[in-house]
């Protein structure tokens, strides 16, 4: 064995008891909840409000993603092979640039990602990525545009539902709008760490 195998080794074994989840605490999730951000009946008319709020951008047409990737000159993506039927193709046809693979090399060619998303937070605006639904991780977080995927039926209502339906995935990522991070002096830097648009698609 040699010494790379033998560190990852030494890893595996001091690691094997965080595999296993521990019990939620108990909690009242009513004592959690904003009741004021979760105004409202329709889970989708709610997370897009909530989603605006953080500067994410909730479309529900495929013509108006479109127009907006055209209107910003971000031309050139990957899609997720799964979802390039349902909308690569509609891309690709009006005039812009869909690849099926993200290649590590080309990362700087990609200025937008379509990827699925696990479901959504209405509550919160926040759109949920994980391994498991996500076809590449590194196009969800590398382009600058993000379009996430996302079925009416995925949206939990609040916080603690979202909580409640976490899988079995070693990853996953809440993003709640695009990428920011602020200085000392409270300056709101946006698409540092992750994409500057945070989209996300109904279909």
């Amino acid at each position: 064995m040699d010494a790379r195998a033998t560190i990852y080794q030494k890893i595996e074994s001091a690691t094997t008891a965080l595999k296993a989840k521990a019990d939620y605490p108990t909690y009242d999730p009513a004592m959690l909840l904003s009741a004021k951000r979760l105004a409202g009946d329709d889970a989708w008319e709610i997370f897009s409000r909530n989603f605006s709020a953080v500067n994410g951008r909730p479309m529900d047409s495929i013509d108006v993603l479109i127009a907006f990737l055209q209107s910003t000159g971000q031309l050139v993506g990957y899609c997720d092979p799964a979802l390039f039927e349902a909308v690569g193709a509609k891309l690709a046809a009006a005039g812009l640039t869909v690849d099926t693979s993200f290649e590590r090399d080309q990362i700087d060619r990609y200025q937008f990602g379509i990827t699925r998303a696990t479901g959504a937070i209405a509550e919160s605006g926040t759109l949920i990525l994980d391994d498991h639904h996500t076809s590449s991780r590194l196009a969800a977080l590398a382009p600058w545009v993000h379009i996430g995927l996302l079925r009416r039926d995925e949206i939990h209502r609040t916080i603690p539902e979202a909580i409640a339906a976490l899988g079995e995935s070693p990853n996953i990522i809440w993003a709640t709008g695009p990428s920011k991070t602020a200085d000392v002096e409270g300056i709101l830097i946006e698409g540092v760490h992750g994409p500057g648009e945070q989209i996300a698609l109904l279909f």
